[in-house]
C-alpha cells in the first residue's frame, strides 16, 4: 500500500473504502492507499498550488453552488472531480468529470458510469444528481477558463 497520491490525468475515480482507507481507480490499475479521500483531494490541490479549501472557495465564488462543490485540481489539465456526498462522508466518491463518456441509470438511486477508456463504476446515486454534478464540474471548468481568457 501507498501513503500519497497525486492525482494526474490517468486518475478515474477516488473511493472511500472507510474512514482510513482509499481506493483509486486509474486507467490501467487500482491503487489502495492509507489515506481518506479527502486527503488525496487536499494533497492533489496542494502539490498544483492550492488547497482545497481554497479551490472549494474559489468554485463556490464561480458557481454559485454552496454544496457537493466540485473541485479543480488542476486546470492546466482540466482535473475537475465532484463528489458523490459530503465531501467528509466516509463513503464520499469523487470522480472525474472530463474523462466520463457516458453515464445511465442503473437501478434505483443508482448509476452506471462509463469512462473514456470503457472502465465502468457504479455510483450509490440518483441519474439526476450525477447530471447535475457533471453539469456544475462543465459550468465551472467553462466559467474558469472564460475568467482567464478576459484577462
Amino acid at each position: 500500500m501507498r501513503n500519497e497520491y497525486e492525482i494526474n490525468e490517468g486518475t478515474l475515480a477516488i473511493i472511500s473504502i472507510d474512514n482510513k482507507k482509499t481506493k483509486v481507480l486509474e486507467d490501467d490499475k487500482d491503487y489502495i492507499f492509507n489515506q481518506k479521500s479527502f486527503d488525496i483531494l487536499d494533497y492533489s490541490c496542494k502539490y498544483f498550488g492550492s488547497s482545497y479549501e481554497g479551490r472549494k472557495e474559489g468554485a463556490k465564488s464561480i458557481i454559485g453552488a454552496s454544496y457537493k462543490i466540485p473541485i479543480i485540481v488542476e486546470e492546466d489539465r482540466d482535473l475537475v472531480f465532484f463528489p458523490t456526498s459530503a465531501y467528509d462522508d466516509d463513503d464520499c466518491i469523487w470522480v472525474a468529470a472530463n474523462r466520463i463518456k457516458k453515464y445511465e441509470s442503473s437501478n434505483y438511486n443508482t448509476t452506471l458510469i462509463t469512462f473514456d477508456n470503457g472502465q465502468e463504476l457504479i455510483l450509490p446515486i440518483s441519474y439526476r444528481v450525477v447530471q447535475n454534478q457533471i453539469f456544475r464540474s462543465n459550468r465551472l471548468s467553462y466559467l474558469l477558463r472564460s475568467h482567464k481568457s478576459e484577462k
